[in-house]
């Protein structure tokens, strides 16, 4: 009886945690950002020519299995494959007819008829091969077989060259690499890449790394944190791969719930790797800025496995977007007994650790108030939360200046207003010195 108990509790706890994680609704545009609202700041005469479509082209890497229909068409599913694909797919934002009328719906109040989203296309371009290659010892050496190792070569030189062609298409050196949370989906990933990517400005190439997030069943939210362990290497791949292409310059990443996970594990091998090669990660990686939305992140293991180890060094900069009523993360911390990052309050920090983090300068808490909802998917439908993010990534500017007029409180933690910074409303179209720290 107790087992049957336990049962329906974890069932209970599970359908709250899966109603919280996802993006909901995800085939809309959210709603438009503070910043854009009294008309200006979204500046869409900057907007490279490429980019001004209401069917943009995004990009892609996915580790889901696919499912071929009857039709010839391919689904991906929630399942893992060995190997990467790498495509090419395109977002309509349906019922607007043209680009000035989304700008338009771009500074509209939030009353107004929002456009929805529909991955209308995508392409697999390059299916790399599958991992671990095939080795052999030689010489005393484990090495990858000659064929295998010429193979995977091969697939990178066209990786290559599709990203770098996809620069000079989009007029834009900077990559915006978004890796999606539990629960998610395929389209989810892209249509929510769509959302950030368009409220940003579009001066970047925007990619999707989709992982086989979405299980069914009743353990679907362990299956799904197993899937993101399996795809930290693949996006360890990923990673190296754009920092490859000579036309690339800077990769952001916006890593959401789960997501974070598998971001932040995977940087940090990569951080370590690169020490223990005696260069510096920020170069050799090209990494930008880090944004850590909701992150679902063991409170214990960040502190020993990223701080300790000063891994957010590698980062222009790192922005942690928290809620202390996150309904969905305390769900998390139900099922795993532990804290989530995402969620902490200036108590669960260590006496001095917030003041210690604010003098490196690199690391910003940001608390996010009147998030709505389950207080999980603020980071894209919470206007003043999607202000900030379009700010630093536009920007690139730290918070507390002119261009990101946050307010920090007395415990080091800045403070998102849900009006945010209709107050301090910047304006993007004078010619600001970026104020960084």
């Amino acid at each position: 009886m107790a087992i049957l108990s336990g049962r329906i509790v974890v069932r209970l706890l599970l359908a709250l945690l899966i109603a919280g994680c996802g993006v909901s609704p995800v085939d809309r545009l959210a709603k438009p950002p503070n910043l854009y609202s009294t008309g200006r700041n979204y500046q869409a005469e900057r907007v490279p020519e490429a980019q001004r479509t209401v069917v943009p082209r995004l990009l892609y890497v996915t580790n889901r299995s696919q499912r071929l229909n009857g039709d010839g068409s391919v689904t991906y599913l929630a399942e893992r494959s060995d190997s990467m694909a790498f495509g090419t797919a395109e977002v309509q934002f349906t019922r607007v007819d043209d680009w000035p009328e989304l700008v338009a719906l771009t500074h509209a109040n939030t009353s107004g008829r929002l456009p929805r989203l529909k991955v209308t296309e995508f392409r697999d371009g390059i299916r790399f091969s599958k991992t671990p290659l095939p080795a052999e010892r030689r010489g005393g050496r484990v090495v990858t077989e000659t064929q295998a190792e010429r193979d995977y070569a091969a697939y990178a030189a066209e990786f290559r060259k599709a990203v770098a062609a996809e620069v000079r298409r989009a007029g834009s050196g900077r990559i915006l690499l978004f890796v999606h949370g539990f629960n998610n989906d395929f389209d989810e990933a892209l249509t929510t890449l769509a959302n950030i990517w368009h409220y940003s400005g579009r001066r970047s190439v925007p990619m999707a790394f989709s992982w086989p997030a979405g299980s069914s069943g009743l353990f679907k939210y362990f299956r799904d944190r197993e899937a993101g362990d399996f795809s930290v290497f693949h996006l360890k791949e990923t990673l190296d791969l754009l920092a490859s292409v000579p036309e690339v310059e800077d990769i952001d990443i916006v890593a959401h719930s789960r997501g974070s996970d598998v971001a932040a594990t995977a940087l940090r091998e990569l951080v370590i790797r690169e020490r223990g090669r005696g260069v510096r990660p920020k170069i050799t990686l090209k990494t930008g800025t880090l944004v850590l939305a909701a992150p679902d992140l063991d409170v214990g293991i960040v502190r020993q496995r990223l701080m300790s180890e000063r891994v957010f060094a590698a980062f222009e900069q790192v922005n942690v977007y928290i809620n202390p009523d996150d309904q969905a993360l305390a769900i998390a911390s139900i099922l795993t007994r532990e804290a989530r990052f995402g969620r902490l309050d200036a108590s669960d920090f260590a006496p001095g650790e917030l003041a210690a983090l604010k003098k490196v300068g690199l690391v910003h808490f940001i608390r996010v108030e009147g998030a709505g909802g389950s207080g999980h998917s603020y980071f894209r439908d919470n206007p003043g939360a999607m202000s900030d993010i379009a700010l630093v990534l536009r920007t690139r500017a730290f918070p507390g200046g002119t261009l990101r007029p946050l307010e920090l409180d007395h415990d080091n933690i800045w403070t998102l207003h849900p009006d945010y910074p209709l107050e301090r409303l910047p304006d993007l179209d004078l010619d600001f010195v970026q104020d960084r720290r």
